[in-house]
Order: structure tokens, then C-alpha cells, then sequence
């Protein structure tokens, strides 16, 4: 941000000005949209105060914190004297999405106040006290400035070393025009939930009990699409990483292979994953009242940085990539923070075996049970809305 005009939208050249109300006294200041260090014929009548804190709005917080962030990531505009504050670009980055965070929370327990009927009209016998599904977005992507290769890169993915993607890959519109309805009925399996690493657990995993590791995560997820939005749920348990990680995709490959031959209404896949982070980084936000682990969606695009690994082909990935853009952008208007950016890698995963597949990472090694399985709830309102066409908006 180069000049205080940076933080106005107005249609003129002319003079802008400040204004604020604090404990019925003004405080004012005018200025032009080119100044960078002077502001004129500022009026203060608040005289000194015990505090230096004021309040600012949600919307504000959220109008303000948006601006910083494009000027920093896009635009490339130190707004804080990072080096002398010693803080990381990425710590500035997490920063100001904390701040986001806290906003957006604080404008949902608002909206919740006002609305205490509206709000217990939501919850059913089958969902847990405490969550409400959100009926409202957050904001909504403006997806006519996202139609530049690099812009929808920055703010929708990261990719690893490994691999590269392309605007042949990664376009909004043609992500976004995919139909990811459910087509048949819920009289047969519609979604099929696995695990290739069965044997991921937790901080307060009970060794042996199954319920306290990714597999009981994913009985839970599996739970909530039955009893909540009435999907017909497959749930596969077999392990095939006990005595070893290395092969646990292809030890999956022919099972899962089998397991969609005998089922061919299956038209969702999900490989249910917890991932692995430094035990300083804790992946968890504050969602509702209750802490809730973050998710991420991840896509192998079966192409290294030098170009397409022609043994692992995948028929669908065209489908898949369209699946976890719109999972995410779901994710980042209703559910704010939920989601981290979609991961990118090299290889194939065994998602080739259906179009609609999502393997998630949900959480890591450091979350607890309780977080883990309080994110099933967004990450199952997220999949029905795509599931049912509600998102995105056509």
C-alpha cells in the first residue's frame, strides 16, 4: 500500500476525508488520494485516553486485512517493515488470516444473536449441539478477477516442487463449469470412504482403538452424510499400510479396483488422510466454539516438472481437479479458514479410478480426536452442497 488512497474507492480525484466517533467525540482528518505521510485540517477533540484501543467493525476488519493481503501477495508491497519487526513474509501471511479469522467469527455469533430462531431450526436430531450448518456465505468470489493463470494460483494452490500444473490444467471457468451432482439414487452406495494409511493417528489416540485413528474419523464423516444429508454411505476399513507405508497405494489399487466393479453406483470417492507437520504447527482453528482441525485437499497430477509420467495416465484428472476447486471454494465462502490451499504433486495417488475423488488431509499428526471429528461437520455440509449443484452457482 503506497498511499492512504490505496484504502478508498471512490471515483474522483477531489479531496477525501476520515472521520471517527469516539465516547461522542470526533476525531477527523482530510487528505488526497496521493498522499503517502500528510493528512490535513485534522480536527481532535478526544484529548488524551486511558486506552489506545478503539473498535472496528468485523466488515472493516475484513475490507482492511483483504486489501494488505493483495497488496502483499499480488502486488508484491511491503506494508510492514517486516526485517525490523522480525517477523517471516509467511508469519505475516497466517497473521492477518488469524485477524480474517476472528472477524468472520465474530460477524457469525452477531448474525447467530439476531437470529436464535432461525439458527435452532437448523440443527436436527443427528447433528451435535454446538454446529450449525451455514445457510449464508461469508463473501462470494469475484471470479471475473481470478480468470489469470497466476492470480487463481496464488489464491487457490500450492504446488510442489515436484510437479508443475498449466492454464491447459487450471482455469476458473473450466474448473468451475464441471457438474459434480450425484446422478443416482440413494437405494445403492453413492460415496465409498477409505483410507490408504489406515495406521495415522493423533495426539490423544488410544493405541489399538480404531476409533481414535483416521479410521474412526472416517466413520464419523461417513455418519454425518447418512444421518444428516441422508447420502448412502460406504465406509472400507481394510488396512494396507500395517507393515508398511511404501506400498500402501499399490496395495489399494486392485482392492478399491474390485470394490468399484462390484459397485458401479459408487460415483464418489474419498481417501481420508491425516497429514504430517512440524510438532511446533498446529493445524486448527476455532470454528463456532469448538477447535477444528483444517483440511486440505490434494491432487496428484501424474506429470513431474519435466512433463507427463505416461505409465501413471489418469482418465479423470480433468474431473478431479474440477472436484477439489469447487470443494475449496466452498470451503473458503462458507467456512473461512477451514480449508488450506489445494496441494499439487507429481504422481497419481490412485485417484484415476473415478472422476469424482477427493483425497483429503484433514488435520495432522498433532490434532486431537475431538478436533478431527468436529471438522467432518463443515467438511460434510461443504460435500453436499457440490454434491446436490447448490455450488457453485450456475
Amino acid at each position: 500500500m503506497q498511499t492512504l488512497g490505496d484504502l478508498v474507492k471512490k471515483g474522483t480525484s477531489g479531496g477525501l476525508f476520515c472521520k471517527m466517533i469516539l465516547d461522542g467525540k470526533t476525531f477527523s482528518y482530510t487528505f488526497r488520494e496521493s498522499v503517502k505521510k500528510v493528512i490535513n485540517n485534522v480536527v481532535n477533540e478526544c484529548g488524551s485516553r486511558e486506552s489506545n484501543t478503539i473498535f472496528i467493525p468485523e466488515k472493516e476488519v475484513l475490507s482492511i486485512c483483504s486489501i494488505i493481503k493483495k497488496s502483499r501477495e499480488q502486488d508484491s508491497v511491503i506494508i510492514f517493515d517486516e526485517p525490523e519487526a522480525r517477523l517471516h513474509p509467511a508469519a505475516v501471511s497466517d497473521l492477518l488470516d488469524i485477524i480474517m479469522l476472528l472477524a468472520e467469527n465474530g460477524m457469525y455469533l452477531e448474525n447467530q444473536a439476531t437470529q436464535p430462531e432461525e439458527a435452532a431450526e437448523q440443527i436436527s436430531d443427528n447433528t451435535p449441539a454446538g454446529f450449525v450448518p451455514v445457510r449464508s456465505k461469508s463473501y462470494s468470489y469475484r471470479w471475473e478477477e481470478l480468470q489469470d493463470y497466476e492470480a487463481l494460483i496464488k489464491a487457490f494452490y500450492a504446488v510442489d516442487s515436484t510437479t508443475q500444473a498449466g492454464e491447459e490444467l487450471l482455469g476458473a471457468e473450466k474448473l468451475l463449469s464441471r457438474d459434480m451432482r450425484l446422478q443416482g439414487g440413494t437405494d445403492k452406495p453413492q460415496i465409498l470412504i477409505y483410507h490408504t494409511h489406515s495406521q495415522e493417528a493423533f495426539a490423544d489416540s488410544v493405541p489399538g482403538d480404531e476409533s481414535t485413528s483416521i479410521v474412526g474419523v472416517g466413520e464419523h464423516l461417513a455418519s454425518i452424510l447418512r444421518q444428516r444429508y441422508g447420502y448412502n454411505v460406504m465406509h472400507f476399513t481394510e488396512s494396507f499400510d500395517k507393515e508398511s507405508r511404501d506400498y500402501a497405494y499399490g496395495n489399494s489399487l486392485p482392492v478399491i479396483e474390485k470394490l468399484l466393479a462390484e459397485y458401479p453406483s459408487i460415483e464418489v470417492v474419498i481417501d481420508l488422510h491425516r497429514d504430517a507437520m512440524p510438532e511446533s504447527r498446529r493445524l486448527v482453528m476455532d470454528l463456532q466454539g469448538k477447535p477444528t482441525a483444517q483440511i486440505m485437499f490434494f491432487n496428484g497430477l501424474s506429470r513431474t516438472a519435466k512433463g507427463e509420467i505416461e505409465y501413471l495416465e489418469n482418465p479423470y484428472l480433468d474431473d478431479n481437479l474440477a472436484f477439489s476447486f469447487q470443494m475449496q471454494a466452498a470451503c473458503n465462502e462458507y467456512y473461512p479458514g477451514l480449508a488450506r490451499r489445494i496441494y499439487l504433486k507429481a504422481y497419481r495417488y490412485n485417484m484415476h479410478l473415478c472422476p469424482k475423488t477427493l483425497l483429503i488431509e484433514l488435520g495432522a499428526q498433532n490434532n486431537t480426536v475431538e478436533e478431527m471429528k468436529n471438522a467432518c461437520e463443515p467438511l460434510a455440509h461443504v460435500l453436499s452442497l457440490v454434491l446436490n449443484g447448490e455450488e457453485p452457482k450456475r
